[in-house]
């Protein structure tokens, strides 16, 4: 798939680097003397310096000619081998993402031998030998923290991996799927069926089944608008859904903050959270290591 929205940029590119290299070559020629002109008298630029020290427009010497000449003939050698002019991609077809690929894959294959011991092992035994949880704190550090915190504590939209409350599910299972192939979840927009004084009375519903503080008057109509629009998703009781991703709102964990401005907000205006899969950056090895740390951080 090519990087360029049309193929005026490819042509465009090209013709750059192309005419960058013709550039160099005609001035490397227009400025020697000893090709096609001969240096009867060295000017004088006209600088002094001191009195008597002066700067002559001598010719450039032949050796740095040559080498300029060389390195352009190894620029036009290296575009016809490698990408650079445009979409071109090469005689040799190399790309930096299959080079890292390859990499990787070295990389990996030397380090098998670090998890070969944990293949029989389950992940809650993993997660007690501390050779194991000192490589899944390193995996967890590399590619989970930037969201989740170095403490796994998360963070506002991040969960809190530290706790008992889990959107997807807790088991050693569920964290490994979770990891493997990420997750999607969301929280659809009813601002054009719910009102923002219904999301109002919604909110003090919600608030006061997680022993939050709240407008005993809107108890009763807010929880008339949440059995009719919210109760598929986060149940009767508020207990949430695993299977969807629904959060438990009777409890004192709030991805986005418990106070009424904030959940009329989410609300009417929803939320989307998407975690990334790391099964196709993390090896299978890997991501058993990382899922038996994660696990043992609330275990």
């Amino acid at each position: 798939m090519s990087d360029f929205v049309s193929g005026f940029w490819s042509i465009y590119i090209a013709v750059i680097s192309l005419g960058g290299i013709a550039w160099c070559i005609y001035l490397l020629f227009s400025q020697r003397a000893w090709l096609k002109q001969s240096v009867t008298k060295v000017e004088s630029t006209g600088h002094v310096w001191d009195g008597d020290l002066s700067e002559l427009n001598n010719p450039v010497p032949r050796w740095w000619t040559v080498m300029y000449l060389l390195l352009c003939i190894f620029a036009l050698g290296y575009l016809v081998l490698y990408p650079g002019l445009g979409s071109y991609k090469g005689e040799l077809g190399f790309t930096s993402g299959q080079q890292v690929l390859q990499e990787q894959q070295a990389f990996n294959e030397r380090i098998k031998p670090v998890y070969a011991r944990f293949e029989a092992m389950s992940i809650p035994e993993i997660a007690k030998d501390e050779g194991a949880r000192e490589i899944g704190q390193r995996l967890f550090l590399n590619n989970c923290a930037q969201c989740h915190g170095s403490d796994a504590k998360g963070g506002r939209s991040f969960p809190n991996l530290t706790d008992k409350d889990w959107l997807w599910g807790g088991t050693p299972e569920d964290i490994l799927l979770t990891i493997t192939e990420g997750r999607h979840g969301m929280m659809p927009p009813w601002s054009a069926v719910i009102k923002p004084d219904q999301a109002a009375e919604i909110a003090q519903y919600v608030r006061s089944m997680s022993g939050l503080a709240h407008d005993p008057l809107r108890i009763v109509p807010g929880k008339r608008v949440y059995d009719t629009f919210c109760v598929a998703c986060h149940g009767v009781e508020g207990k949430g859904n695993t299977a969807l991703g629904a959060p438990n709102l009777t409890d004192d964990n709030w991805l986005y903050g418990s106070s009424e401005a904030t959940i009329i907000e989410t609300i009417l205006n929803g939320r989307d959270n998407q975690m990334p899969a790391q099964g196709h950056i993390l090896t299978p090895e890997q991501i058993r290591l990382l899922t038996a740390w994660v696990w043992g951080q609330s275990n």
